[in-house]
């Protein structure tokens, strides 16, 4: 997954060590918190508090918000919720990363880990944080984001362990973690019922070339129609 270290069960395990403070002479991480519930935010801000190593340097409710506010000023690490008002946090990935590759984004949201945190790393995730995790996770998600290195819980450590074994560990693994970066993104649209035209002019690429990646999802997923995505899509709680 790239040129990024990952951190897992392997190597030095962030959840189960304290948060080490950023080492002297580093500038202080700049935070961008990206989720529409107002009580989320409050929650987050209570997190990092009084740490004298980060700061919440902007808030956003929408997608489009924090899109504009990653254009208008550089962050560190943005903390963007899967599931917003006007568009997805893969979307908000997707673009944020187009304006600012150096930024990492961490995903902090309260769907599965397991269905989404391999996919989400594919995109360019710095991690995937579940929302009922320790406030200390989270923190050691955003200092090692920051530090260039990737957060996984063991869980997901263990899924990406399985994915390297083989057969055994391919078996294991949910169907849609084989998807690209741009099959996943149209999958979750397909998935919630949009038209390949309507997902055509959200993502500025032709019908045609959604047709083909719609094509390539229900062949590797040996799906025949849209109502088979959709139906694993909710059976797996991709979608709500």
């Amino acid at each position: 997954m790239g040129g990024m270290e990952v951190t897992n069960a392997m190597q030095e395990p962030l959840w189960d060590v304290a948060a080490k403070p950023i080492p002297r002479g580093m500038n202080m991480i700049r935070l961008l918190v990206v989720d529409d519930h107002d009580v989320v935010r409050i929650g987050l801000r209570q997190v990092f508090q009084g740490r004298v190593d980060m700061e919440i340097a902007g808030e956003a409710r929408t997608g489009e918000e924090a899109i504009a506010r990653i254009r208008a000023e550089p962050y560190d690490v943005a903390l963007v919720d899967l599931s917003l008002a006007d568009m997805s946090g893969v979307d908000v990935l997707t673009r944020a990363k187009a304006i600012r590759p150096e930024m990492a984004v961490l995903i902090v949201s309260g769907y599965p880990e397991d269905q989404y945190a391999i996919n989400l790393l594919k995109a360019g995730a710095a991690g995937f944080v579940a929302k009922d995790a320790p406030p200390e996770h989270l923190v050691s998600a955003v200092i090692a984001a920051s530090q260039g290195r990737r957060y996984v819980s063991p869980r997901t450590a263990d899924k990406l362990a399985q994915g390297l074994s083989g057969a055994a560990g391919a078996a294991a693994t949910p169907s849609h973690t084989q998807l690209s970066e741009r099959e996943f993104q149209i999958f979750c649209r397909l998935a919630a019922g949009q038209s390949v035209s309507s997902i055509s002019k959200e993502l500025f690429i032709s019908v045609k070339t959604v047709s083909t990646y719609r094509s390539r999802i229900l062949e590797k997923m040996n799906f025949k129609t849209n109502a088979d995505i959709t139906y694993y899509a909710v059976k797996n709680q991709l979608i709500a």
